[in-house]
Parts: C-alpha cells; structure tokens; sequence
C-alpha cells in the first residue's frame, strides 16, 4: 500500500483531489470529459490491481471535471477474477492515503424492476451483499465491524439528485444485490432478488463501499442499466451487451456527475 501510494502521490504533483471516481465495465468513455487530464497506467503503478476483464481500461486518469479536481479510476478488478472479495483493498487504500475523502462507485448492473430499463442510471439508496463474502473477513482489528447503515451517504446522494434536476435527466433510485459472477443469475434467481426488494442486480461495488466505509470513505454509487434481468424479456445475457449499452447510460451519468460534483465536492 505504501509504495502505491508512494507511486500516486508522485503522478498528483500539485494536485490534492478529494473525490475519486471508480468506473465499471463499458463506462471508460467517461474520462472524455475530464479536462488536463494525466493518464497512468496500472501497470506503471506497483501493487495495483489489474482487471482483465473487457471493458475496463484499466489506468488512473488524474484532472479536472466540472471545475473539480479528480481521480478516476478507468476499471477495477472483480471478486470473480480472483475469489478475493478485498481484491480492490489496495487501491482504496492508497486513495486514503493520497487524501482522497469522497468515493464515487460506478457499475453496469441488470435491472430487476421494470420500470428501470436499459440505458438508464440508478442511484444506489442501499445494497444487499448476496455473494456471502465480505472483504473484511480476516481483519484483526475491531474496525473490522463497521456499520453499514448509511453505508450511501445521504448528503453525497441528494448532491446527485440535484444534478440530475439540474441537466433534466432521470435518476432512478433503489437497492442494488451483489452477485459473485460471473455467469449471469437464473431467472429463478431474479425472481428471488426482486422479492427480496432488489431493484438492480450486478457483480461489483460491495466489496468496495464495505472496505471505503472501513476506510472512513465517504460513498455513492450510481448503476448504469444494461440490461433487464434473466427470464424478464426472455432472452440471453451476455457482457457484449454490457459493453455495448453501457456508454449509452454512461453518457447520461457523465452528465448527471458533472452536475453533481460542485455540490459534491462542497
């Protein structure tokens, strides 16, 4: 962690970003919009994780968006690729480190409730962590029991609810299920995660708000709907769709994050 960290805080130079920003599968494009942007790649960054997974460009882009100093990260590695749900641990830890305070989750994830179709974005209000594995498990430390109760900052998600309002887009709200991945759920399985109250289904991002909160991180989250859940349309789901549909939404949320994180950042 200190040698990643060591290795980011030479690539900020002056710079002294507060929010980072995790980009999920198909959302790389969001990185356009950042102005004077320095972009590293992992794997000139010692002790970063590398996801090979498709759709994930897999570097640090540091800039500016929206008048605010940020540092994104284009990709991050899965719990599927490794069977180690603390896989992003690393990385979280050296944002900490670097003096980064906000972080901004992003995903692809299948819908589970009708009324949010694909190419729309969902506000996580909250999340249920199906998988059975926690990121935390094996800490020694008390910290390890954190409380996960406002694990979505209230104010952090009101300040994407304005921005929202403030570029005319839509923003769903809702419950997000983690899934291990990475085959895709059965429909017996979507059947199960909309009775149990989830409004969209995807593999990432738990692990991560579990190890921020851990942190002391501040979080939100938003999902970009690729897809509707298996059996609800009746026809097969693979990550070609994924990566295909999610610039679509993402495009939608570059707008809604550039509206967002003055008041983010406040």
């Amino acid at each position: 962690m200190g040698e990643l960290a060591d290795a980011l805080r030479s690539q900020l130079g002056a710079r002294a970003p507060r929010i980072a920003l995790v980009l999920g599968s198909g959302l790389g494009a969001l990185v356009d919009a950042v102005e004077e942007p320095k972009r590293v790649p992992y794997s000139a960054l010692p002790g970063m994780p590398v996801s090979a997974v498709s759709g994930h460009a897999g570097e640090v882009v540091i800039g500016w968006l929206a008048g605010v100093e940020i540092v994104i990260l284009s990709g991050r590695i899965h719990y599927y690729e490794s069977g180690d749900p603390a896989a992003m641990r690393p990385a979280l830890e050296a944002l900490k480190a670097i003096g980064i305070e906000i972080l901004v989750l992003t995903n692809a994830a299948g819908s589970v409730n009708p009324s949010i179709q694909p190419g729309e974005v969902m506000l996580i209000e909250d999340h249920i962590a199906f998988s059975g594995r926690n990121p935390l498990i094996g800490e020694p430390s008390d910290a390890r029991f954190v409380g996960m109760t406002t694990a979505y900052d209230e104010a952090l998600r009101t300040a994407m609810l304005r921005g929202a309002v403030k570029v005319e887009e839509g923003l769903h709200r809702g419950v997000y299920m983690w899934f291990s991945g990475p085959s895709f759920e059965t429909p017996a399985e979507i059947r199960m995660a909309k009775v149990l109250g989830a409004d969209a289904v995807g593999m990432s991002t738990v692990p991560e708000t579990i190890l921020a909160r851990f942190l002391g991180l501040r979080v939100v989250a938003a999902s970009v709907i690729t897809n509707m859940g298996a059996g609800i349309t009746g026809d097969e789901l693979s990550h070609t769709e994924t990566k295909e549909v999610a610039p679509r939404g993402g495009a939608r949320l570059a707008r809604i994050l550039a509206a967002a994180l003055p008041h983010i950042a406040a």
